[in-house]
C-alpha cells in the first residue's frame, strides 16, 4: 500500500515534467500545437490559443513588498547598503540608530537613553580601534569632501579611495601626511577616469599647498606603479564650454582644431587646460561669437598670456590642413 501510494503522488509530477519536456523541444502547445507565450513577471508559460498553463508557481526572488518611489523603497528595504571602498570598512559594519525609540515607536526612558549614548559612544570607537583604520577614516573623509568641493562623481571617489587603500597597504604612507595623499589619490583618480581637473583647482579646495600635492602625486604613481596617461585637451572642453555657455558649433570647432594638433610636436610639455582654453578662444575667433580671453581664462584658470601664446599657432595649424 505504501509503495503504490508513493508512486501515485509522483505520478503528477512526471506528468508534468514530461509535458515541459515536450514544450521545450517541440516549442508548442501540447494539446493545440498554439504558440506558448512566457510572462516575464512570474516566468509563467501557457498557450495563447488555448490557455492552458505549461509552467507555473515559479519561485519570485524578488521582495514581497512593493515600491513606487526611491522614498518608499529606502523605508521598506531591510537590507544595508553596497558595499563601497569609501568606507574604511568598506560598509559592512552596523550602526545604532540615533532615535532613542523602542521596536513601538515609544520614547526611551531617561536611564535607557543613556545607556544608549554610551553604547553608541563605543560602538563608534570600536570601528576604527587600529591605526590603520583611523588613517582610512581621516583620509576617506578628506577624498570625501574635496570631490563634493569639485563636483566629482562616485566613480571618482571610488578609485580614489583604492588608490589610498593600496599606498596603505604597501606602507608607501610611512611618515607621510595624510592630507597630501589623500589628495594626490584624487587628482589621480580624476585623470584615470577622465574627469580631469587642473592641479591649481585642486590645490584649491585642499589643505596643503601645490608643491606637497605634486610631490605626493609622483610618489603615488612611481610607487605604486599606476598607469595614469597624460590627459587629453578635449577632456576639458566640456566643461569650459558649459561654464561660459558657448554654442554647439563652438564646442565642435574647438574639437576640430585640438584634433588639428594632436600628437604633434606642438602638445609637448605644454598643460592641457592651457590647450583646450586656447582653442576655444580660436574656436570663438572662427565661429564670430564674441568672448574675451580674460572670461575663458577665468573659467578654465588659465592665464590670459598662456591663451594669447597658443591660439595663433593653432590657428596657423588649422588653416594649414
Amino acid at each position: 500500500m505504501k509503495s503504490s501510494s508513493k508512486a501515485t503522488k509522483r505520478h503528477p509530477t512526471n506528468a508534468e515534467d514530461s509535458i515541459v519536456d515536450y514544450v521545450r523541444i517541440q516549442n508548442s502547445c501540447p494539446e493545440c500545437n498554439g504558440k506558448i507565450r512566457t510572462e516575464s513577471s512570474s516566468d509563467e508559460r501557457a498557450c495563447d490559443d488555448c490557455g492552458l498553463i505549461i509552467k507555473e508557481n515559479s519561485i519570485d526572488h524578488g521582495p514581497e513588498w512593493r515600491a513606487f518611489d526611491s522614498q518608499e523603497r529606502g523605508r521598506k528595504s531591510r537590507v544595508g547598503s553596497p558595499v563601497t571602498n569609501t568606507i574604511h570598512d568598506k560598509g559592512l559594519s552596523t550602526n545604532i540608530g540615533w532615535q532613542d525609540r523602542d521596536a513601538n515607536g515609544n520614547l526611551l526612558s531617561s536611564r535607557k537613553r543613556e545607556t544608549m549614548k554610551r553604547l553608541r559612544k563605543w560602538d563608534l570607537r570600536c570601528k576604527s580601534h587600529s591605526a590603520k583604520e583611523r588613517n582610512l577614516k581621516q583620509a576617506f573623509t578628506e577624498v570625501d569632501r574635496m570631490a563634493s568641493a569639485l563636483g566629482l562623481p562616485q566613480s571618482v571617489r571610488e578609485t580614489a579611495s583604492m588608490i589610498y587603500r593600496r599606498a596603505v597597504e604597501e606602507d608607501v604612507l610611512v611618515g607621510r601626511s595624510i592630507e597630501e595623499f589623500a589628495t594626490a589619490a584624487l587628482y589621480g583618480a580624476a585623470r584615470k577616469e577622465q574627469i580631469p581637473r587642473t592641479l591649481d583647482e585642486v590645490t584649491a579646495v585642499a589643505r596643503v599647498g601645490r608643491t606637497r600635492i605634486a610631490r605626493a602625486y609622483r610618489t603615488i604613481v612611481g610607487e605604486l606603479g599606476l598607469a595614469i596617461e597624460p590627459s587629453d585637451p578635449t577632456e576639458y572642453l566640456p566643461r569650459f564650454t558649459s561654464d561660459l555657455d558657448c554654442s554647439q558649433a563652438v564646442q565642435r570647432r574647438a574639437y576640430d582644431l585640438l584634433e588639428t594638433v594632436a600628437g604633434t610636436t606642438f602638445t609637448s610639455g605644454k598643460h592641457p587646460a592651457g590647450l583646450a582654453a586656447a582653442a576655444l578662444y580660436a574656436a570663438t575667433c572662427l565661429t564670430g561669437e564674441r568672448v574675451t580671453q580674460e572670461e575663458i581664462g577665468e573659467a578654465s584658470d588659465v592665464t590670459p598670456m598662456t591663451i594669447r601664446t597658443h591660439y595663433r599657432e593653432l590657428l596657423r595649424m588649422y588653416s594649414c590642413e
